[in-house]
């Protein structure tokens, strides 16, 4: 199972966003830490904020944050939400299996994809920093192409 690059994203945001504790991060700065386009980075903290995962403020002084729900959110539910509840594997469609209607494989790969989100489902966002990880990403900021070493 390989996760959507949205899913990818919004897990290093929170993670970033985790680490800055109750700092306002710059939208522009975290998308150049994470080494992303803003624009794909915008649309993940979107989905975040309806979620209410995270929480950001416009203009001169605003900002992104992790809310105290963001801080204490399953990564399972986090994939969950990115991922949709969708089949590993496509059986309908322009082109159907043939064998949809009687395939063991499919409740297999279902069960395997439910294996691996309850697997993930113990960790929250505040468990992913904890060290040796939130170290790394406090060396991060300020790091990528728009932000100066320091």
């Amino acid at each position: 199972m390989r996760l959507a690059k949205s899913t990818d994203l919004a897990l290093r945001v929170v993670m970033r966003l985790a680490v800055a504790g109750d700092e306002l991060c710059v939208a522009r700065q975290v998308a150049d830490d994470m080494a992303v386009p803003y624009s794909h980075l915008a649309k993940v903290v979107n989905r975040l904020q309806r979620l209410g995962a995270v929480e950001t403020w416009r203009g001169r002084g605003g900002g992104l944050a992790l809310t105290g729900a963001g801080r204490t959110a399953s990564v399972g539910w986090l994939v969950r939400e990115f991922e949709g509840a969708g089949d590993v594997v496509e059986c309908e469609g322009d082109n159907p299996c043939p064998l949809h209607r009687a395939c063991r494989l499919r409740s297999a790969l279902r069960s395997a994809q439910e294996a691996f989100f309850a697997t993930l489902d113990p960790l929250t966002v505040s468990d992913l920093v904890e060290s040796p990880t939130g170290p790394v990403l406090l060396g991060m900021v300020g790091r990528g192409p728009g932000g100066a070493a320091g």
